[in-house]
């Protein structure tokens, strides 16, 4: 399936075969995402920038959890098991920049206790990506 960026710029997409097998894994985690996730859903969902934000989106053979086309901003809400994938995340993070993304990234703690400073943070990062 032919990717939004699969432009003379960025030329790479998705491939059928990899698209088939990442869609119903996007669509289960959408399902039950983590409280976290499901904490910061609720109000980034709402930001008033009003920009749309997809949950669960596949770039090549990755998933995000929160991504906005408009601004090309992800937002990745980061859990335990991230403490063992430090070089895996940075890797995934230095391809998804490489495309010309920007990536937030909120530790499950931020996400649920810090709200204010996150949502702070993003619209900060909106705006320079906005210009608005």
């Amino acid at each position: 399936m032919p990717s939004e960026f699969d432009t003379p710029q960025v030329p790479w997409s998705t491939s059928p075969d990899l698209w088939e097998k990442l869609k119903p894994l996007a669509n289960q985690m959408r399902a039950t995402p983590t409280p976290a996730e499901n904490h910061l859903w609720r109000f980034i969902r709402k930001q008033a920038l009003n920009v749309k934000f997809r949950r669960q989106h596949v770039f090549h053979r990755f998933i995000v959890d929160f991504y906005c086309h408009e601004a090309r901003l992800i937002i990745e809400v980061d859990g335990v098991i991230h403490e063992y994938t430090q070089e895996e995340d940075a890797l995934r993070q230095e391809f998804l920049e490489s495309l010309g993304l920007r990536v937030l990234r909120f530790t499950n703690g931020e996400a649920l206790q810090q709200t204010p400073a996150v949502l702070e943070r993003i619209g900060e990062v909106l705006f320079e990506q906005l210009g608005r």
